[in-house]
């Protein structure tokens, strides 16, 4: 079983397309197909199921998959470190991040670290923090930053805590809320109840900031629109076809709503989080670039109230 097999196989599960993945690894796709092929015979079963519409994997796929990924991880690893021990910073710095993100300056970061370190491969992922922690416990991540409520503590990582803020609603500039009385008195949450919302999907962090505020208050609400970019978001919101939460420190960046304060406010907890193990190189050097050392932190410790 060679790794080139296992990369092969690890590019057609994520694209779900054969010749996408060849042209990610750079082969055409009779070499890939031959490969995968060859790798299925090795190990006495199918790892695709094929028709000429899709691509899924196959239940021996779905338990090949992770232990490809590791294996992977490993062997550039490994190559890193040997690049690391000679003075030269190589390989890969996957880093994954909740869309609203306002504790670091995440794309001014970035730029540091790829100036200091030209070598590395940079990836960012943006997504759901329940769904950026588990990418960090199996490796699939070297590091990610999160927004919890308070309620919540990442397990199984280390980390810490960046920040701590209110959630804030947002409304389009016509809205009867928009006014400046709405603004300085704060809008209840029984008030702010009756209004339709636009929230980010049922079972996720983000939607449970809001979700527990409501509940505490003793109200409901109807979020009509489940959605995963804050931009998309705050585009029903300009055009009045709900009302959203946001972080305080989130909402001035969006163009086009006015934010109103609450009483009473959700609140938020911001997290950064890495593997339990030691950092890859990339990963030590940036949490560098954030001026945040590695050793002696652990998220079960930091942060005890989130």
């Amino acid at each position: 079983m060679e790794l080139q097999q296992m990369r092969y196989v690890v590019a057609v599960a994520e694209t779900a397309n054969f010749t996408r993945a060849a042209e990610r690894c750079r082969v055409v796709q009779s070499a890939l197909s031959h490969q995968i092929a060859r790798l299925e015979r090795e190990l006495g079963a199918r790892l695709f199921d094929r028709t000429s519409r899709r691509v899924t994997l196959t239940p021996a796929g779905e338990a090949f998959l992770p232990a490809a990924r590791q294996a992977l991880d490993a062997a550039e690893r490994a190559r890193a470190e040997v690049a690391a021990a000679s003075g030269e910073l190589r390989g890969r710095l996957a880093i994954g991040a909740i869309p609203t993100v306002t504790a670091v300056d995440l794309p001014s970061a970035l730029k540091t670290f790829h100036v200091r370190h030209p070598q590395v491969r940079i990836t960012l992922r943006v997504g759901a923090s329940d769904e950026l922690a588990e990418q960090v416990r199996q490796g699939a991540l070297d590091i990610a930053f999160l927004g919890l409520p308070p309620s919540v503590r990442p397990k199984g990582v280390r980390g810490l805590v960046l920040a701590r803020g209110e959630l804030v609603a947002v409304v389009a500039p016509g809205h009867p809320l928009a006014g400046p009385p709405a603004e300085a008195a704060g809008v209840d949450l029984r008030r702010l109840s009756d209004e339709v919302f636009v929230d980010f999907p049922a079972g996720t962090a983000a939607r449970a900031q809001s979700d527990e505020a409501f509940a505490a208050a003793g109200v409901s609400r109807e979020v009509a629109f489940e959605i995963t970019n804050a931009d998309l978001m705050a585009r029903l919101v300009r055009l009045g076809l709900g009302v959203a939460m946001m972080p305080a420190a989130f909402a001035p960046e969006l163009p086009g709503v006015r934010v109103v304060e609450l009483r009473d406010p959700p609140t938020r907890v911001e997290h950064l989080i890495w593997s339990r193990g030691r950092p890859s190189p990339a990963a030590a050097a940036f949490l560098e670039v954030l001026d945040i050392r590695a050793e002696g932190t652990d998220q079960g410790a930091v942060g005890g109230s989130a």
